[in-house]
């Protein structure tokens, strides 16, 4: 699970409860930066673990985590098990009251866990 800023403290709650309903263990990479972002370590993890998920606050389309996805089917092709799967914000501006719709919230995040995890 690949996230920067406020959302890498959802997925380490999502970490937890995947390891403790889904009896398995997820790799958390907290980015730190985005531009320079730390490649080899995203690479290494999906090389080793076969799957990757980026989440982030912003919309889907267009955003940073479109590009490490892209990024990640470049580089990590014929290492991955399962398609790239991203958790972002809806493609629709938002009034603020609604913010917490908004966000990936644990569960969207728990859900695309379980998707991974249950891919053929």
């Amino acid at each position: 699970m690949i996230g920067w800023g406020t959302v890498v403290h959802v997925l380490l709650e999502v970490a937890q409860m995947a390891h403790e309903q889904l009896g398995v263990s997820c790799e958390v990479i907290d980015l730190q930066t985005i531009i320079p972002y730390d490649s080899a370590t995203i690479e290494k993890s999906v090389k080793k673990t076969g799957k990757a998920m980026v989440v982030h606050e912003a919309p889907l389309t267009q955003g940073f985590g479109a590009e490490l996805a892209a990024r990640l089917q470049e580089e990590c092709f014929l290492h991955l098990e399962a398609p790239i799967q991203r958790v972002a914000g809806w493609d629709t501006p938002f009034a603020y009251i609604y913010e917490p719709f908004y966000l990936p919230d644990k569960w969207r995040c728990f859900d695309t866990v379980k998707k991974l995890v249950e891919y053929m």
